[in-house]
């Protein structure tokens, strides 16, 4: 996420009524059995009327990143300070993305803007997209960096925010919470930034392995999802934005606090990237852009 207010309060009276989300506290290791690939894991039946949308999803089989698709760090910001985004800690291999923080000074033009110490990674698509089913198969870093797969989209007249997840994997007392945020930084209604967030406590460390991570976002509403299981929902009251899907690991000083020599490097592992439109949906598709 972009690095203003990490605090999950409300910040403004523009805000919509916190009490409308949802949390369940569900038992995420009951298994959902997938039956196809074609489907996200929570809508096997396929109840949904998903179609598969290429233009976001990726096996990540390739011998490089697809450059058509994704850029190999974050065009529009260098990373969360004290860490820069280097797109050298970007690579596939194994039929994976790996995004990796080391502990490393960034190039000289960066740490004459503040950057030291630590280097990280993005990816950030080069389209946008306007609702659909959001899914990911990954495994956070093991250290106090964060792993997150978010989507925004920063616009002179409107700017928001979905964090699908951030993890500090290796962080105490964080390794076993998903947070979930929505943000509003500013559109025509609303000039002062706020934030929705809720926390799902899992029952293990979600560094220790790989979990299919899930957004719904619909014109209507806003729903998460942990292995299939629906963990947090509310009302989409502002998120009518086409934003750009990222994948990212960031320094999260006040937060995680700073990564150990000793946990670095540490990788954040994404085996898939899937996405889906709904059927009676297509209007959504025209306002998509790419760049």
């Amino acid at each position: 996420m972009l690095p203003l207010v990490l605090s999950l309060m409300a910040v403004s009276a523009d805000e919509p009524d916190r009490s409308a989300w949802q949390d369940y506290k569900v038992d995420v290791r009951v298994p959902i059995a997938r039956s196809s690939e074609r489907y996200p894991l929570s809508d096997q039946a396929n109840k949904g009327g998903w179609v598969r949308y290429d233009p976001m999803w990726d096996e990540f089989t390739g011998a490089a990143l697809d450059t058509a698709k994704w850029h190999p760090t974050n065009p529009d910001w260098k990373g969360r300070q004290p860490a820069a985004f280097l797109p050298s800690n970007v690579r596939l291999s194994e039929g994976k993305l790996h995004l990796t923080m080391r502990r490393e000074e960034p190039p000289e033009p960066l740490r004459a803007e503040g950057y030291h110490t630590f280097s990280s990674a993005a990816v950030k698509s080069t389209g946008t997209v306007l609702y659909g089913y959001f899914e990911c198969k990954a495994r956070a870093m093991r250290s106090h960096g964060s792993s997150a797969f978010w989507f925004y989209r920063a616009e002179q007249d409107q700017w928001t925010e979905i964090d699908v997840f951030e993890i500090g994997g290796g962080a105490p007392e964080h390794k076993r919470r998903l947070y979930m945020t929505v943000h509003v930084f500013h559109t025509p209604a609303v000039k002062k930034h706020f934030q929705i967030g809720g926390i799902f406590e899992a029952p293990w460390d979600l560094a220790d392995d790989y979990h299919v991570y899930g957004l719904e976002w619909s014109k209507e509403e806003i729903r998460f999802y942990l292995d299939g299981h629906l963990v947090r929902r509310g009302p989409n009251t502002h998120w009518h934005q086409p934003l750009h899907m990222n994948f990212d690991s960031e320094t999260m000083p006040d937060w995680f606090s700073l990564p150990r020599e000793e946990d670095l490097p540490s990788t954040f592992s994404i085996e898939y990237v899937r996405a889906w439109k709904r059927a009676d949906q297509p209007s959504a598709a025209g306002k998509e852009e790419r760049r």
